[in-house]
Protein backbone atom coordinates (compact mmCIF):
# COMPACT_ATOMS: atom_id res chain seq x y z
CA UNK A 1 0.00 0.00 0.00
CA UNK A 2 1.69 3.61 -0.91
CA UNK A 3 1.33 6.28 1.46
CA UNK A 4 -1.42 7.77 -0.54
CA UNK A 5 -3.43 4.84 -0.41
CA UNK A 6 -3.72 5.92 3.32
CA UNK A 7 -5.48 9.69 3.05
CA UNK A 8 -8.94 8.25 3.44
CA UNK A 9 -8.57 5.78 5.71
CA UNK A 10 -5.96 8.35 8.23
CA UNK A 11 -8.78 11.27 7.64
CA UNK A 12 -11.71 9.14 9.09
CA UNK A 13 -13.46 9.24 11.58
CA UNK A 14 -12.96 5.37 12.60
CA UNK A 15 -10.09 4.82 15.76
CA UNK A 16 -9.88 1.20 13.97
CA UNK A 17 -9.11 3.10 9.92
CA UNK A 18 -6.79 6.17 12.05
CA UNK A 19 -5.00 3.03 13.29
CA UNK A 20 -4.69 0.45 10.28
CA UNK A 21 -3.79 3.83 8.17
CA UNK A 22 -0.85 4.60 10.84
CA UNK A 23 0.23 0.81 10.77
CA UNK A 24 0.62 0.72 6.68
CA UNK A 25 2.29 4.55 6.75
CA UNK A 26 5.07 2.93 9.12
CA UNK A 27 4.89 -0.48 6.81
CA UNK A 28 5.67 1.48 3.93
CA UNK A 29 8.45 4.02 5.48
CA UNK A 30 10.16 0.96 7.08
CA UNK A 31 10.06 -0.84 3.76
CA UNK A 32 11.62 2.36 2.39
CA UNK A 33 13.96 2.87 5.02
CA UNK A 34 15.49 -0.58 3.97
CA UNK A 35 15.75 -0.31 0.77
CA UNK A 36 17.80 2.60 1.44
CA UNK A 37 20.37 1.05 3.80
CA UNK A 38 20.56 -1.78 1.47
CA UNK A 39 21.83 0.44 -1.43
CA UNK A 40 23.72 2.35 0.82
CA UNK A 41 25.77 -0.81 2.09
CA UNK A 42 25.93 -1.73 -1.59
CA UNK A 43 27.28 1.61 -2.36
CA UNK A 44 24.78 1.93 -5.34
CA UNK A 45 22.37 5.06 -3.15
CA UNK A 46 21.95 8.07 -5.17
CA UNK A 47 22.95 10.09 -2.44
CA UNK A 48 25.51 11.05 0.09
CA UNK A 49 22.83 11.09 3.47
CA UNK A 50 24.61 13.39 6.35
CA UNK A 51 23.49 10.31 8.93
CA UNK A 52 26.00 7.24 9.48
CA UNK A 53 24.65 4.02 8.45
CA UNK A 54 24.43 3.27 12.16
CA UNK A 55 21.83 6.03 12.83
CA UNK A 56 19.89 5.44 10.21
CA UNK A 57 20.12 1.37 11.09
CA UNK A 58 19.12 2.13 14.73
CA UNK A 59 16.15 4.43 13.40
CA UNK A 60 14.98 0.74 11.49
CA UNK A 61 15.29 -1.29 14.83
CA UNK A 62 13.27 1.24 16.39
CA UNK A 63 10.94 1.46 13.66
CA UNK A 64 10.55 -2.74 13.21
CA UNK A 65 10.01 -2.66 17.33
CA UNK A 66 7.13 0.27 17.17
CA UNK A 67 5.41 -1.69 14.19
CA UNK A 68 5.39 -4.91 17.11
CA UNK A 69 3.55 -2.45 19.81
CA UNK A 70 0.96 -1.93 16.63
CA UNK A 71 0.88 -5.40 15.62
CA UNK A 72 -0.26 -6.54 19.39
CA UNK A 73 -2.25 -3.15 19.99
CA UNK A 74 -4.17 -4.88 16.87
CA UNK A 75 -4.61 -7.97 18.20
CA UNK A 76 -6.21 -6.43 21.60
CA UNK A 77 -8.06 -3.91 19.71
CA UNK A 78 -9.16 -6.55 17.35
CA UNK A 79 -8.75 -4.44 14.36
CA UNK A 80 -7.63 -6.57 11.21
CA UNK A 81 -4.45 -5.46 9.72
Amino acid sequence: MKLQDTVDLMLGTDFKDRFKAEYYQLDNRITGLQNMLDKYKAGTLEFTPNCTYEMLYEQLVYMELYRVILEERAKIENIEL
